[in-house]
This record gives C-alpha cells, structure tokens and sequence, in this order.
C-alpha cells in the first residue's frame, strides 16, 4: 500500500520553503513529504533520515529523479554526528513520526495488531531488540510499566500478568497470538468500545522497541541548534505521549506573547530565542481523514527560530 503524506499542504505551507534553502526530512519513509520539498527547491538541497532499509531503498530510486536529495540510512537522532561537515545551519527541519502504512500492511514487520505475523516492531532491522525479547523478558513491572506510560492501556497491569504467566507454558510466538491474549484479558466492555483492543499494548511495544520517546526528546534539541533565523521546525504527531513531548519542548523554548502584556511580554520575547506558529496545534481536515482515516489522530507543530 503507498503510504499517503499526512497534513502534506499544511506542512509545506507551514514551513515555507525557499526555493534555494537547506532542508532537513528527519522521517522520509518512502518519500512523500520529501517529493513535494524537492518540488519547490531550485538549487536547494534536502537531506533525508530514515533507519528503515526498505524506506532508503525508495529514497534512493528517488535520488535518480532530485539530484539535490541526500540520503542517510541513520536514526534522526544521529543528525548532528551525520551532518557535521555537511550542513552548518538549515531553513526548515520536518519530523512526521509513527509508522508508514507500508511499514503496518507488511505482516512481517510484525507492526500490525490486524495481521498475523512475528513479534520484531523495530523501525531498524539491524538492532537485536524486539517485540519478542521484550515480551519474553521483561518482568511484570517492566510490562506494565511500558503498556501504562507508552500506551495508557487501562489493563497494562493484568495484560502483564498473563503474558508472564502464558510464556511459562509457551511464549507467544505472533502478533495474533498476542492479540488473542489481550481479548482474553480485557473484561467484554472494553472489548466493545470504539477502536481495536490490542492497539494500545502495540503502540507501547513499538515505542518501547525502537525507543521512540527518549531519541524524540533528543533530536529536537539538536534540531533547534541547526536552524538558522527565520527557519521552522515542523512536527507531526499521532499519540499524546509524542504529542506531549514535542509541547513541552517548543513551550520552554518560545513564548506566546498574546497571553501575556506590557513589559512582561517584551522581557519574555527578548528572553526566548523561538515563536510558536499560529496556530500553535494544526489537524486533518475532515476531508482528509474521509480520504486517509490514519490522518485522524496527527498532530502538527511548528516552532520558528527568530530573526
């Protein structure tokens, strides 16, 4: 399935690309964003991050067609090691987090709650972790610690149990046997709420395995040290966990002078060295959602660096 650019038109507007600027896709996948960055570039450059081989793979045929694109099969929070020498200072920066809809329609990803296939979950296929170790190792506070914090399941602590309790008889071995396991476990009125019971134990193992949260925190602080007076950093996000993070960042490092007046705004703006864009939370519109239900639950941030 061809992954669909979330909040495309709103993002390239939002990050108001130069035709001759230095931009940064830190989450290409297979090139959606990226397609429509290159367009509006002349003699400017984008430099592409993804530590998915089969999304490099697709980046790298697109190489063919954008002679200004620049790959690095590298986890964006490597950006400031991988660009030195490179890149000094950019004119807009793009992280669209989560996972591709190719990356969920291939069962062997081990992705999807939907199809049945081994519990991996890694975004880079070369490191050892997975699902599987995770779900074979880890102890009942580790579990229920990582279905709580990462994936606010309401039952994180009896989906642990019996996990722990099932791989002493025999570990689970699929997606679809862990799927199994949470319907057994969750009582027949949260089975019958809106939305897919395994989705959240999924979401929190994903994040867990590839260590979403705390590389997310990183690299936007190496982000804002790259970009230069007038540049934007651009932020999509699918759950509160991200969301929450990518808030709390651009809150300590910008000031909304409309909440405050007179001589405390000025003190503050002069303090703070970025602006949150206005609107400071952008969302799908209804028709974009109607054309792509994943678009559903995106967020989009933007923080601008003063000039």
């Amino acid at each position: 399935m061809e992954h669909t650019p979330v909040l495309l038109k709103e993002t390239l507007q939002m990050l108001n690309i130069q035709p001759k600027g230095v931009y940064l896709d830190l989450t290409a996948g297979r090139g959606g964003h990226s397609k429509a960055i290159l367009a509006q570039l002349t003699t400017g450059e984008l430099h592409a991050f993804d530590q998915d081989q089969s999304a490099i793979d697709a980046l790298v045929t697109l190489q063919f067609e954008y002679k200004n694109l620049f790959v690095y099969h590298r986890n964006f929070s490597d950006i400031t090691t991988v660009l030195k020498g490179k890149v000094v200072f950019v004119d807009g920066i793009l992280m669209d987090l989560g996972v591709s809809s190719p990356q969920f329609d291939v069962a062997e990803r081990g992705f999807s709650y939907r199809l049945e296939g081994p519990l991996d979950m890694r975004m880079d296929q070369q490191q050892p972790l997975t699902a599987k170790t995770i779900l074979d190792t880890y102890d009942v506070k580790s579990l229920t610690k990582i279905f709580r914090d990462y994936g606010d399941e309401t039952f994180a602590y009896p989906i642990a149990k019996a996990i722990i309790a099932e791989r002493q008889v025999k570990p689970l071995a699929t997606t679809l046997d862990l799927v199994a396991l949470i319907k057994r476990v969750k009582p027949g009125k949260a089975l019958q709420k809106k939305g897919h019971p395994a989705k959240q134990v999924f979401q929190a193992l994903r994040i867990a395995v590839n260590d979403e949260l705390n590389r997310l925190s990183d690299t936007i602080d190496q982000s804002v040290q790259l970009l230069k007076p007038g540049a934007r950093l651009a932020i999509i996000s699918f759950h509160s966990g991200e969301d929450r993070i990518v808030k709390t960042k651009f809150k300590s490092l910008a000031i909304n002078v409309g909440t405050r007046s007179g001589i405390e705004a000025l003190t503050m703006a002069k303090e703070k060295p970025f602006k949150l864009s206005s609107p400071s939370l952008i969302k799908p519109s209804l028709e974009e959602i109607g054309l792509n239900h994943r678009s559903e639950s995106a967020t989009l941030r933007v923080i601008e660096k003063k000039i």
